[in-house]
């Protein structure tokens, strides 16, 4: 735990008033904690010429939990004062009751900061902001006279959390976050496509709104829509796919992620549910989650229970060996807690959630990889998926994808969804490329109606037998 103030912002609350009702809350209850919060976000989005979109949010809370078995008392407020925090006491000790239950050993008190504690636009005024996507709509609009529309957006956002716990502990952190998209469609014989790019992390904007930043983002998303522009319409049928490094790995969290995280192991709903210790995936195939990587978007310096994060294997070459845990599903489980429990505010109750979840590289050149590729798909960009966790059964749609012949890349392909399920799809992994990378800091997850920033990644990666969706006319 951190020495510091109670909160890093004003309250009227004091540190050992609200520990004495804190501790009452959780009289006879397993664990529980007093999560404060202040945020603010902020974001502008430049479209079609003109500056479309300039909002500004600010919140703050509590949130106070108290947990007994599988029972969670939760209750929120959000005005920071006694009486708000008594009356939520109040409540969350109907939830959970009277009972003799002991409280669970405090979180570990090593915390290692992992970003840097700042407001990601300070110093950075309104009027620049919006020259620089100025600059960028007419950056992106002389690169080529095919492109028809732009839009451009910058997002910050900080996030200010201070947790106490009832032996006293006291946890906090300050979470930055900045984020530079651009969008670009083209044009040409009546026919649009459309390409993105962006990315970001916990760090200070200036660093996104760089002229060398944003124009390399320009070019990627303008060379994904001019792709796209020459695309084919995708076949269709069960065929070899290759996926690309980076951002590809979305699949792997959606598709296999869910599946390794606490709770829907605890209540027997994951497709991963009862195989600890058995092989899952093919050899040389080991899965991580890692919430301690500087400055990612998924990283935290503290999870939302005070436990500090951890890199956790989770599959080691091919082999289950570790879910990812809050503290609640890991005390019912009996095993430690990973450094898991997120939550999208001080109105939400924690559970287990992915941090940056991601393949090692194996050893096979990438090139090799693709030169083995007979007739499939190469798919080194996905949009929106769904995914059933009870099975692993997903749907992916590409934003990128190549029709492949005899290890030969041919027409980009438009249409092309990849259906399958992820243990089946980890068994089939036939090679795994040693050009692991991670995405640049885009991505989000929901989990029962939370959100919360996540980070992926993989290496190239061939998998057998993925049904293709897209059409042959």
């Amino acid at each position: 735990m951190t020495d510091a103030p109670f909160s890093p912002f004003e309250t009227h609350l004091d540190r050992e008033r609200a520990l004495r009702v804190l501790q009452d809350a959780l009289a006879g209850a397993d664990d529980g904690e007093l999560f404060m919060e202040r945020s603010r976000a902020e974001t502008l989005v430049f479209d079609d010429g003109r500056l479309r979109t300039a909002s500004y949010d600010a919140e703050q809370g509590f949130g106070l939990r108290a947990v007994r078995g599988e029972v969670t008392g939760y209750a929120h407020s959000t005005e920071i004062d006694e009486n708000a925090l008594k009356k939520a006491a109040q409540t969350v000790r109907l939830a959970v009751g009277d009972g003799g239950a002991s409280l669970a050993l405090p979180p570990s008190a090593n915390i290692t900061p992992l970003y840097a504690p700042i407001d990601p636009a300070e110093g950075i005024s309104f009027a620049t902001r919006v020259a620089v996507l100025r600059e960028i709509d007419a950056f992106a609009r002389g690169l080529d006279p095919r492109v028809v529309q732009v839009s451009a957006s910058i997002s910050t956002s900080v996030q200010e959390i201070a947790i106490l716990r009832p032996e006293g502990g006291l946890a906090t952190d300050i979470r930055p976050m900045a984020r530079v998209n651009v969008s670009v469609i083209v044009e040409s014989n009546s026919r649009r496509e459309a390409g993105t790019a962006g990315g970001g992390g916990r760090i200070a904007l200036d660093g996104l709104i760089a002229p060398e930043h944003w124009q390399a983002q320009v070019h990627e998303a303008l060379r994904i829509a001019l792709v796209n522009l020459r695309s084919v319409p995708a076949p269709a049928g069960v065929m070899d796919v290759v996926l690309g490094p980076g951002w590809p790995g979305i699949l792997l969290h959606e598709a296999v992620g869910h599946g390794l995280e606490g709770d829907f192991n605890r209540k027997g709903h994951s497709a991963f549910a009862g195989l600890m210790g058995q092989r899952v995936a093919s050899p040389g195939v080991t899965v991580l989650d890692d919430g301690t990587i500087p400055d990612r978007r998924g990283s935290i310096s503290v999870d939302d229970e005070g436990n500090a994060p951890a890199r956790n294997v989770l599959i080691e070459d091919g082999i289950l060996v570790g879910y990812m845990q809050d503290r609640q599903n890991a005390r019912l489980m009996g095993v430690e807690p990973t450094g898991n429990g997120r939550r999208e505010s001080y109105a939400h109750a924690p559970m287990p959630r992915m941090t940056n979840t991601f393949m090692l590289a194996g050893q096979d050149d990438p090139g090799a990889i693709l030169a083995d590729l007979k007739d499939g798909i190469y798919a080194v960009g996905f949009g929106g998926g769904q995914v059933d966790i009870t099975n692993g059964k997903f749907v992916f749609s590409c934003t990128e994808a190549y029709r492949v012949r005899n290890g030969q890349i041919g027409d980009p392909v438009r249409g092309a969804t990849l259906i399958g399920d992820g243990a089946t799809a980890l068994q089939q992994i036939r090679a795994i490329g040693n050009d692991l990378a991670l995405d640049p800091g885009i991505g989000n997850c929901g989990k029962s109606g939370q959100w919360v920033p996540v980070g992926v990644g993989m290496p190239s990666l061939m998998i057998g037998g993925l049904t293709v969706g897209g059409s042959s006319s």
